[in-house]
């Protein structure tokens, strides 16, 4: 029970590896704050959860900044603190070679990722500063080590900022007790991804099997990766006993990145 007490903030967290992060820190005994954009989805969430008050829920666009400070202001009202941030939510849309794609589609992947990032970060710092302890934890992507897929490039350099935030949060913070990391998942088959995988498998040519074939064979295990995986690394750098890594860009990738 090593988050006995604590208060956990994952944006992004009424399914997919957030729910299963906040699943995981719930089991270690955690206060979890969810946010997403459906009421209803968190409803959901926090009946499957069946935490009573341990849990609560902000309806949330993290690309709206009123909002993301909001979810961050409302949980130290109500907790008083926030030990952990998990800045999951990200993703994109549009899916095109970089001549096709739209502005629209740039802009919504800057601020759905790096710019919800540094926003739900900078809100939370002072409060982390206060109490001279905090764990931020930035959902990133393998794909943020490399640059090998077709029609995704917004969502490639989003995760590349991320890593980079990542180090320069670890570096100005640690010395206050704050660490900062960032966990690099390979494919894991989320509904987020069986919505969004059929579009990039269409703007690359292919079928959705196809393309989660794509992943299975970059991976030495030949496998996708689960939600679990990620959410066990993530109760990993939670907690007290994790001070010693710090700026760490951490792969659930079963061998996919060369680093």
């Amino acid at each position: 029970m090593h988050l006995e007490g604590q208060v956990a903030v994952i944006t992004g967290g009424t399914r997919g590896i957030g729910f299963g992060i906040a699943t995981a820190f719930a089991a270690n005994g955690a206060r979890v704050v969810l946010c997403g954009r459906s009421e209803d989805k968190g409803k959901q969430a926090l009946a499957e959860l069946g935490l009573g008050d341990r849990a609560t829920f902000h309806v949330c666009d993290v690309r709206v900044p009123d909002q993301l400070d909001a979810l961050i202001d409302d949980t130290v009202r109500d907790f008083g603190r926030v030990d952990v941030l998990v800045n999951n939510a990200g993703g994109s849309d549009g899916f095109a070679p970089v001549h096709q794609l739209a502005d629209e589609a740039w802009q919504n992947a800057l601020d759905w990722n790096i710019n919800a990032v540094f926003r739900g970060t900078r809100r939370v710092l002072p409060h982390m500063l206060a109490a001279g302890y905090g764990r931020i934890i930035n959902i990133s992507s393998t794909e943020g080590k490399s640059g090998n897929k077709a029609a995704v490039s917004h969502y490639i350099t989003n995760k590349h900022a991320i890593n980079g935030f990542t180090k320069a949060v670890a570096f100005e913070y640690g010395p206050q007790g704050i660490t900062c990391n960032a966990i690099c998942p390979g494919a894991v088959e989320t509904d987020i991804m069986r919505e969004a995988g059929p579009l990039v498998a269409e703007a690359e040519g292919i079928t959705y099997e196809q393309f989660l074939d794509i992943y299975r064979g970059h991976a030495k295990t030949k496998q996708l990766n689960t939600v679990e995986e990620v959410a066990a690394m993530a109760l990993l750098v939670a907690g007290p006993h994790s001070a010693g890594i710090n700026g760490a860009l951490l792969n659930v990738d079963g061998g996919t990145a060369e680093w």
